[in-house]
């Protein structure tokens, strides 16, 4: 960020530059109104950059692997009061751009001033994305670094064909991949004490003995 901040101050156009950005900023603004007002519960849509994305049916592999995983998840923080998770449907209002991730954590903190009829979501600790097709540009792109800028722990990248998922953890304000695998176990650093192996993402059989586990413990 910094270094963009510098690029552009040393360019002798830098004020004539600014303006025009500020321009475009303040149409896109009332773009993102108008996107707050057509926007209903029965779509998935986004505001990324000026842009509405509205995203088609995904595929089962894809709805498979976010079910499993937030079915870990939520669990896991309901048995010990944790917070809150959000899937598919939780828009996600950062600086600019609006999201709706496919699973969202929010901690206790955050989530004890959330009220039931709250539509919008400050940023998450913790962002999972399972990639298909139509999003996997912006789930690397766009994403990673507005996820990255405004300060979420974690974020976790599922490739539900290939059954491997990326977790990436927050160090120095950038995010550093920290493991990317389709065996064995994966812990979170966003939600302490969680640990699941990563077939359990992927595999309903594992998913139940790792959800009686965490049940049980």
């Amino acid at each position: 960020m910094h270094t963009l901040v510098e690029q552009i101050l040393a360019e002798p156009q830098a004020n004539l530059l600014m303006q025009q950005v500020q321009a475009v900023l303040a149409e896109e603004q009332q773009r993102r109104a108008q996107f707050y007002d057509e926007m209903t519960e029965q779509q998935k849509v986004e505001f990324i950059n000026g842009q509405i994305f509205r995203h088609s049916p995904v595929k089962k592999r894809h709805n498979k692997a976010g079910g499993l995983l937030y079915k870990l998840i939520d669990t896991y923080v309901d048995l010990h009061n944790l917070g809150f998770v959000g899937i598919e449907k939780i828009l996600i209002t950062l600086t600019r751009n609006d999201y709706e991730p496919d699973i969202c954590y929010f901690s206790r903190e955050k989530a004890e001033h959330f009220t039931e009829d709250q539509m919008k979501f400050p940023a998450p600790d913790w962002v999972v994305e399972v990639l298909s097709d139509s999003t996997k540009a912006n789930d690397r792109g766009v994403k990673f670094k507005d996820y990255e800028a405004h300060g979420v722990q974690e974020y976790w990248i599922i490739d539900a064909k290939k059954e491997v998922v990326e977790q990436y953890v927050l160090q120095n304000d950038s995010y550093e991949l920290l493991l990317k695998t389709g065996q064995g176990t994966i812990s979170s650093h966003a939600l302490a004490g969680f640990s699941i192996p990563v077939q359990a993402i992927f595999d309903k059989a594992v998913n139940l003995e790792t959800l009686r586990q965490i049940t049980t413990s």
